[in-house]
């Protein structure tokens, strides 16, 4: 660790940048997390909760469905003709490098910010809804995860709300949510001009990490949610803000560093994964699964920028 005391003058304007980049990404984070819950919305028919006060609020990757939404909407995408094989190996390496390495790199981060919804540029909101209906049919319903799906329920039938928190796009996770018959969503939320069409670029962050917790804190103090009282879920360490936030974590497939800390912690832990499919599944971490899904999407974005 570098010195203060004998910083020479080269060093000083590199560390202010990397202290101005570190700020911005928590303003971003925080921005995302508000822009989420804003955009959260809930089903006008579902009846008021029994219990107003307590919700769960559930990650969708490897916790709720198996793999990446991000990469089963990529490869309907695919199947549709929006970009090619070809097009997406030179993308494959810098998220690589990103999630396995520079996840707490705010330059890692701009970079995979600026590409992560990168393909829906150009595209309208309803179109991407009605691609994505087809999608979650073809491709995700059957990669839900039964025990997670049933736990889900239990909150419901207990007159609590459950949401769904997930860096996929807020418009896929609305469409997940209301088909599994939950609460509401909150998801990336990336921005449109006001007829409808996607910019390219994102409202803050992606959902992830940090502004997961954001995201929830904003829409509990709208919603009047006592957090102590509230359950969260998830498969990843890089959920341990949103995890720590609640009174009630639980560990769901996790990964093996989110598997020592819940039980240093005593958190219940739920493992759907069984025999050999649990313990290949266990070596695959969550940095895997999402350079695979990054690469996917930021082949999307190569093909878009060419149209």
């Amino acid at each position: 660790m570098a010195d203060p005391e004998h910083e020479t003058a080269d060093d000083r304007p590199r560390s202010h940048a990397a202290a101005a980049r570190r700020t911005d990404l928590k303003r971003r984070s925080r921005l995302a997390g508000e822009a989420s819950a804003a955009a959260a919305e809930v089903e006008s028919a579902l009846d008021v909760p029994r219990d107003a006060t307590s919700a769960a609020f559930f990650d969708v990757d490897n916790t709720l469905m198996q793999g990446a939404s991000i990469f089963h909407l990529a490869k309907g995408l695919y199947r549709r003709e929006f970009f090619t094989t070809r097009e997406i190996a030179g993308a494959v390496w810098k998220q690589a490098y990103f999630r396995v390495v520079g996840v707490e790199d705010p330059e890692h981060v701009a970079e995979a910010r600026s590409s992560a919804l990168g393909f829906i540029a150009g595209h309208t909101v309803g179109e991407l809804e009605s691609l994505a209906e087809e999608i979650f049919d073809e491709a995700m319903a059957m990669r839900i995860w039964p025990g997670t799906r049933a736990l889900a329920q239990l909150h419901l039938d207990r007159g609590q709300r459950v949401w769904l928190v997930t860096a996929a796009p807020v418009e896929i996770a609305t469409i997940i949510a209301r088909r599994l018959g939950l609460t509401g969503a909150l998801g990336t939320v990336a921005e449109h001009d006001d007829d409808g069409v996607y910019t390219g670029r994102l409202v803050g962050e992606m959902l992830h990490g940090p502004a997961k917790k954001e995201a929830v804190k904003a829409l509990a103090a709208r919603e009047g949610l006592d957090l102590e009282r509230c359950s969260a879920y998830s498969d990843s360490v890089n959920d341990l803000p949103l995890l720590g936030l609640v009174g009630d974590p639980c560990a769901i497939n996790p990964d093996a560093r989110l598997r020592a800390h819940a039980r240093e912690q005593g958190w219940r832990v739920r493992d759907y994964r069984t025999g050999r499919k649990a313990a290949r599944l266990g070596l695959l971490t969550g940095a895997a699964v999402g350079a695979a899904a990054g690469a996917v999407a930021a082949g999307t974005a190569l093909r878009s920028a060419r149209r």
